[in-house]
């Protein structure tokens, strides 16, 4: 898909200076992961948010399309036809690069999810280990060839469907009732620190 298509050319040109996050791909899964969980943030409920990430630069155009692309997503989410797609570089981008920013992605929605509940159902912690495993994929100049390629979307299509299973039947929470506004308040609590940590990507060293 098209950079320009997908929207990654734009969320580039509005999110790449937030140190906080390493890529747009990274920042569209933690979008998808907190809305596997919550219901759908309001702008006000992104500025708190991104507040508690330490995300304090960010325009209102930015906030904007964070809004929108999360209604999008959980309506994705939301239906039968399998369609959600990760937000990712297209392949007019080097493999490296493509191969990191899917792992930026899993990354997202890991922190996503874990920041917005922590609450795991049947085979999910299985499913959230999938992701952090692909979150710590380190990618080899070797590995720069046809069969490279061919891994590469076999992980892309292995994991870009796990927020699905991950949405899907769920009860969605409120936000303000999820522990995303609370986590760096002086009220926050040891589960909430457990939850954090649990759900903490193995990023490469």
């Amino acid at each position: 898909m098209q950079d320009d298509i997908s929207g990654w050319s734009e969320w580039n040109n509005n999110f790449r200076e937030i140190e906080e996050i390493s890529s747009p791909s990274e920042l569209h899964g933690l979008l998808t992961g907190i809305v596997c969980v919550t219901t759908v943030p309001t702008r006000e409920e992104w500025k708190q948010i991104l507040a508690t990430l330490e995300v304090l630069e960010i325009s209102d155009e930015a906030i904007a399309i964070l809004a929108g692309e999360t209604e999008d997503i959980a309506h994705t989410l939301s239906e039968d036809e399998l369609d959600y797609l990760p937000l990712l570089p297209d392949d007019e981008h080097s493999l490296s690069e493509r191969v990191r920013a899917l792992a930026d992605w899993c990354t997202g929605v890991v922190l996503g999810f874990g920041l917005a509940s922590g609450h795991l159902r049947g085979e999910e912690k299985e499913l959230i280990e999938h992701l952090q495993d692909v979150a710590s994929v380190e990618f080899d100049e070797s590995d720069d060839d046809e069969e490279g390629e061919e891994s590469y979307q076999e992980l892309y299509e292995f994991v870009r469907l796990i927020p699905v299973s991950l949405s899907m039947g769920r009860q969605k929470i409120e936000v303000a009732d999820s522990p995303l506004l609370q986590l760096f308040s002086s009220k926050k609590s040891a589960e909430t620190n457990s939850v954090v940590e649990m759900f903490t990507p193995h990023r490469p060293s």
